[in-house]
């Protein structure tokens, strides 16, 4: 890290041995042992490489190196990703919504606020409220999850791309709206299993989820016929709006039974067509 090079010995030292450790999340315990000192000068170090931007406190006792080198994307949101498990006091979590779509490239601007799903009530430490956001979720919508490595040594739950698709059609608003979600979908389309993807609109049971994605997919012309026919099935009377995150009012007709109130032009314009 180029940054050591302005650090005092002592505190290089320390961010040079937990990084040799493998460690971006460290505790006071291992500042003791690392330096031989002990409790409140400790803490007194702590509180200086805080106030220097150099560490954050994650919660009462825990902190993370924040990378200064931020040429490594993967590696600074890999360590948001590892910070906000760390504070979840639950194992029913994933990283969903906005953050999964980062994780699976479906976003072209950088993210820094991590999204995650939890089926119990979280309090955000001070520390993390301005990089943290929890969306509270019912435990049976927990699934489509998969553990990945995120740091070398680190791995975290989060939405699998076909449950992040899923997730963004339902929740646009914790996603950028329909036209950030239809975006990602275009970007990601040859890597989607559309099998798979069916197969979670059955599981998610919405109709809303099912005529949102199919009317996305028919503007994109994603070639996805027979998933195309299946997802008709979800139509019903009702009329939904086709992005929550927006005030209502028409733009287009379509057969999907959504009150277009975004444009094909502006979803279109947004993928170069």
């Amino acid at each position: 890290m180029k940054n050591i090079k302005t650090l005092g010995k002592v505190s290089a030292n320390l961010i040079s041995r937990i990084y040799d450790e493998n460690k971006t999340i460290f505790e006071i315990s291992d500042v003791q042992r690392i330096l031989g000192k002990n409790y409140n000068d400790a803490t007194d170090l702590l509180s200086r490489l805080v106030k220097r931007k150099v560490i954050t406190r994650l919660k009462a006792g825990k902190f993370l190196i924040i990378p200064q080198e931020l040429g490594s994307a993967q590696r600074y949101i890999g360590n948001w990703y590892v910070a906000a498990s760390e504070v979840v006091n639950s194992s029913l979590y994933y990283i969903a919504f906005y953050s999964a779509m980062q994780y699976w490239g479906m976003l072209t601007q950088p993210l820094v606020k991590i999204f995650m799903a939890t089926a119990q009530r979280q309090i955000i430490p001070i520390e993390m409220k301005d990089k943290l956001i929890f969306v509270f979720v019912r435990e049976k919508c927990i699934w489509g999850i998969k553990e990945e490595w995120v740091t070398k040594t680190e791995k975290v739950r989060i939405s699998d791309l076909e449950k992040t698709i899923i997730d963004a059609v339902a929740h646009p608003q914790y996603c950028g709206g329909i036209t950030e979600i239809a975006k990602g979908i275009w970007i990601v389309k040859e890597r989607i299993n559309y099998e798979r993807l069916m197969s979670y609109v059955d599981k998610y049971g919405k109709n809303v989820v099912a005529k949102r994605l199919g009317y996305i997919l028919e503007i994109l012309k994603i070639q996805q016929p027979k998933l195309l026919e299946q997802l008709k099935k979800y139509i019903k009377k009702r009329y939904d709006l086709f992005d929550s995150t927006l005030p209502g009012g028409k733009i287009d007709k379509n057969n999907w039974h959504l009150i277009d109130n975004v444009g094909q032009k502006q979803i279109l314009d947004l993928i170069g067509h």
